[in-house]
């Protein structure tokens, strides 16, 4: 492959791999959506579009097999080509994590806990991958290392959501054994929506992490 079209095929893996970050975007924006509302034909629209996502990580994962396979490449190609294979599969994590989302959504019976703001820890959540993908559009050192810090706030949210919901289900447990029990699926789908939630977070940092070695060789946010 001539120089100047291997440096295009460079070009061309970062612009795809942003276009499949926006379609993550966009999919878990629909399920925050869908958690909110209750749209159940919007949530059956994000987990009937999984596939879409799934395509495109494959075709990605194959394109960057064939430039470390044809095109051998090192120093700040290699980490480019290395964190763009990393990111496209925390990506298609995010996209499986949407569709927990949804189904999650689509089971849901009644609110448990009002004071449990799902829709603040998605929006912070969703906040940080875009974030982490302008780094990676950019280069951005500094954004990276603020996506890092920015995941304490989602955890700091996580952590509180989990022990309101956890201290609701212990009251209704003291007052009325049989309430508790009739909540107690519905206990356990906030949990795992927060819990999922708090991963989205976790894989924005992998993204910032991979693109931050990329741009400055720096492994400081790689768990």
């Amino acid at each position: 492959m001539p120089r100047e079209r291997y440096r295009d095929s460079l070009d061309e893996l970062r612009s795809d791999v942003l276009a499949m970050g926006d379609l993550v975007t966009e999919r878990l924006g629909d399920s925050l959506e869908a958690v909110e509302t209750r749209d159940e034909s919007l949530a059956r629209a994000v987990a009937e579009g999984d596939d879409e996502v799934n395509e495109t990580y494959l075709a990605l994962e194959d394109r960057c097999v064939d430039l470390f396979a044809l095109q051998q490449p090192v120093a700040g190609d290699l980490r480019f080509v290395t964190a763009s294979f990393k990111i496209i599969t925390d990506l298609e994590r995010i996209g499986d994590l949407a569709v927990n989302l949804a189904n999650y959504s689509l089971a849901a019976r009644e609110t448990v806990a009002p004071e449990v703001a799902v829709d603040a820890i998605g929006a912070a959540a969703l906040d940080l991958l875009e974030r982490s993908l302008a780094a990676y559009e950019t280069g951005d050192a500094a954004a990276c290392r603020a996506v890092a810090a920015g995941d304490d706030e989602v955890d700091a949210l996580c952590q509180r959501a989990s022990e309101s919901v956890t201290r609701e289900l212990i009251a209704e447990t003291d007052d009325d054994g049989w309430a508790a029990e009739r909540l107690l699926d519905d206990v356990s789908r906030v949990l795992l929506t927060v819990r999922d939630l708090e991963r989205v977070g976790d894989h924005a940092v992998n993204i910032a992490a991979r693109t931050l070695y990329m741009v400055e060789n720096d492994p400081e946010l790689l768990y």
